[in-house]
C-alpha cells in the first residue's frame, strides 16, 4: 500500500486503486491522455499503452493499493524511466507519461511494440508480483540479462537488444531456459519483479 500526503498538492493515480482517504480530498479523471493532453491520449490509445488515471487533490492522507501487489516507490530527479504501464500505481510531483517505441521487447513478452516512459522530478509508485522489485545494476562490464516477462522498468544510459536461444530442442518443448530475453547494455539500473506476468 502506497500513502499519499496531499497538502494543497495533487497525484495521479490508476483509477479504482484508492482503497481509503483522511481530510479534504477531491477526485477526478485525469481525462483523456491520463493527464498528460490529448495528443498523448491519442498516441496511448493508438499504442495500446492507454492509461486510466484519476487525480486526487486537497489536503489530507489518500491510501492506494492494487490486487495486493507489491509497491516500489522510486524517486526521479530529472531523469526518464521506462516502465511497462501495468505496473504504474501512483505518479507525483512534475512527473510526465510517453510512450515510445519498445521494439521487440514488447512482442517478445506480449505486451506489443511500445512502452510507456515516466520523466521530469518525483516520484512514482510501482507494482510487483511475487515480491518488492529487485534492482540489478548494468555496467558497461557487466551487462545484464532478463526475462522480459520479469521486467518491470529500466534507467540510466541503457540500451536493449533481443536476444534468442531458440534450438531445435526448445522448439520441440524439451529447452531448458526462456526463448527470448532482453539484454541491458551500459550504465544503469534495470528492476524486476520475482514472478512473471
Amino acid at each position: 500500500m502506497v500513502e499519499a500526503r496531499l497538502n494543497n498538492t495533487s497525484v495521479r493515480a490508476i483509477s479504482g486503486s484508492m482503497v481509503a482517504y483522511e481530510g479534504q480530498v477531491a477526485f477526478k479523471s485525469a481525462g483523456f491522455g491520463g493527464g498528460d493532453g490529448v495528443l498523448a491520449g491519442l498516441k496511448q490509445r493508438a499504442t495500446g499503452e492507454a492509461l486510466s488515471f484519476m487525480e486526487a487533490s486537497g489536503n489530507g492522507i489518500v491510501y492506494f493499493a492494487h490486487n495486493a501487489a507489491e509497491t516500489t516507490i522510486i524517486e526521479l530527479d530529472n531523469e526518464t524511466l521506462q516502465v511497462e504501464s501495468q505496473q504504474l500505481m501512483v505518479l507525483n510531483g512534475n512527473l510526465q507519461t510517453n510512450v515510445t517505441f519498445a521494439g521487440l521487447r514488447g512482442a517478445s513478452s506480449g505486451q506489443g511494440l511500445f512502452t510507456t516512459t515516466v520523466s521530469g522530478h518525483g516520484q512514482i509508485a510501482l507494482l510487483s508480483n511475487g515480491g518488492p522489485l529487485i534492482h540489478l545494476e548494468v555496467s558497461p562490464q557487466y551487462p545484464l540479462v532478463v526475462d522480459p516477462d520479469a521486467f518491470v522498468c529500466a534507467r540510466g544510459q541503457l540500451s536493449q537488444s533481443f536476444v534468442t536461444d531458440v534450438s531445435w530442442r526448445s522448439a520441440l518443448g524439451q529447452g531448458g531456459g526462456e526463448a527470448f530475453s532482453l539484454r541491458w547494455d551500459g550504465s544503469g539500473v534495470v528492476s524486476i519483479q520475482p514472478a512473471e506476468r
